[in-house]
């Protein structure tokens, strides 16, 4: 993935990434609107790569991950 610019989406990590490197996501809700995508990254690994992934996809992404003891 190339350095962000001004262009670039703006990451959120997940809620419950950690200071000390818990394994966590970060995701780009600012692009949803525009283009119906979000991407989402490994926020250990902010040069890797992003799977761009549909809002409803997402959204069951979410669902499954609050229904799952994780």
């Amino acid at each position: 993935m190339a350095k962000e610019t001004s262009s670039s989406p703006h990451w959120v990590k997940s809620s419950h990434s950690t200071e000390n490197g818990g394994s966590c996501v970060e995701w780009a809700p600012s692009n949803v609107t525009a283009t119906g995508i979000i991407p989402v990254r490994d926020s250990k690994r902010t040069d890797g790569p992003v799977l761009m992934i549909s809002a409803d996809a997402f959204a069951g992404l979410v669902s499954l991950a609050r229904s799952t003891a994780l």
